[in-house]
């Protein structure tokens, strides 16, 4: 396969571009939909659906709720196409694909996001394969009477709390060798959050790490005593790792690669493209958790560094400048569920960050975790 454009052309001569999208993770998928009527785009995705991460923690406590996460790709774009493979390389002149295919592009977007450990993120490409996998680790946590979560962070505390949320009486031991609770966020709100976790009878234990894994993998049934570092030995009977984000950006070759920072973060300019060796690269974008802006890797970031990835490639596909640029928020935002009806939250105002109530929580993100918004992404009404 081959983009019928080779060069790194504006569109100005009345060919439709191709924009070549690499990943169809949340931001991935809202820039290839903005660009669908007005250029060729080709969103390169190996999953089969797309897979609405921030639900998937209430899925595996809740098994028959997990169709709603998986949304397939083939409604999303009315014009433009999507191929299910992996990017193998990524130049200037557009993408080679994991089967040897090449897609020669006008334009680059790199979304292909990061990886984090099950259940958080699923570790397969398929949906029923995922959804087999969720009904496992189900079955296995139900039938636990003790469960220890190691990572006190917004997925570790999420998960505690979807957890109590079906089984209140199950012992729950979230640890983190951090001393403070998130403490990048106000002190009200993880005073809230503290006080709502104290509620549920989730025992947060800080300052504490594990000496070694436990004898039985993440998600797998099976008593064990762990030590920890200078807080003694934790029982339980399962656990899972809610920490460890991976960012997937190592297709990048040539000239690109000096982007990636030592973390593999891609380094990229305010109007998103991306800059390597302090050359930047006018039509090479990333957006989402591969960039190094300096702010929490999230959906709703992703999303909105779409909207500016979009609107400066559609100036420059008319022989504009791109003038959209994105400014990250000086205060960190959150939406933390704990439960359908339970969780904290943080915005930031003019006047500096507001912090929600759980009752706001609950209406704003915790009652569907946003499952509508993506109905409507992805045309599956």
């Amino acid at each position: 396969m081959s983009g019928t454009n080779s060069g790194n052309g504006s569109g100005t001569s009345g060919a439709r571009p191709t924009v070549v999208v690499v990943g169809g993770g949340y931001g991935g998928s809202a820039v290839a939909k903005a660009l669908d009527e007005g250029t060729d785009v080709v969103l390169v995705e190996p999953k089969d659906a797309f897979v609405h991460a921030a639900g998937s923690l209430r899925a595996l406590v809740q098994p028959d709720w997990a169709g709603n996460i998986f949304f397939p790709y083939d409604k999303l774009l009315k014009r433009g196409k999507v191929v299910r493979e992996r990017a193998a390389s990524v130049d200037t002149g557009g993408v080679t694909l994991a089967s040897g295919a090449r897609v020669d592009a006008d334009y680059v977007v790199l979304a292909s996001g990061s990886g984090y450990p099950f259940p958080a993120k699923m570790d397969t490409d398929v949906t029923a394969e995922a959804l087999e996998r969720i009904r496992a680790a189900h079955k296995e946590l139900a039938g636990a009477e003790r469960v220890l979560i190691v990572g006190a962070g917004p997925v570790g505390l999420e998960l505690a709390g979807e957890i109590k949320a079906v089984w209140p009486t199950k012992r729950v031991v979230v640890v983190d060798p951090a001393e403070q609770l998130m403490p990048t966020f106000a002190p009200e709100m993880r005073d809230d959050l503290r006080r709502q976790l104290d509620a549920l009878g989730v025992e947060l234990r800080l300052g504490t790490a594990l000496a070694e894994e436990p004898s039985s993998g993440p998600g797998r049934a099976g008593a064990f005593t762990v030590a920890t570092v200078g807080a003694g030995e934790l029982s339980a009977n399962i656990w899972f790792r809610c920490h460890g984000v991976t960012v997937s950006g190592d297709y990048l070759g040539g000239e690109l690669a000096g982007a990636r920072t030592p973390q593999g973060h891609l380094r990229v300019t305010d109007t998103l493209n991306l800059s390597a060796r302090g050359r930047v690269h006018p039509h090479i974008y990333a957006l989402g958790d591969l960039t190094d802006l300096a702010e929490s890797k999230m959906a709703g970031y992703a999303m909105r560094h779409a909207e500016v990835v979009a609107a400066n490639i559609l100036a420059q596909v008319r022989g504009e400048e791109p003038a959209s640029v994105y400014r990250p928020s000086p205060v960190p935002s959150i939406l933390l569920p704990l439960g359908p009806s339970g969780g904290v939250g943080q915005v930031p105002t003019p006047e500096g960050p507001s912090v929600l109530a759980a009752e706001a929580v609950s209406q704003y993100k915790g009652a569907d975790l946003f499952t509508g918004r993506f109905v409507e992404l992805f045309d599956t009404a």
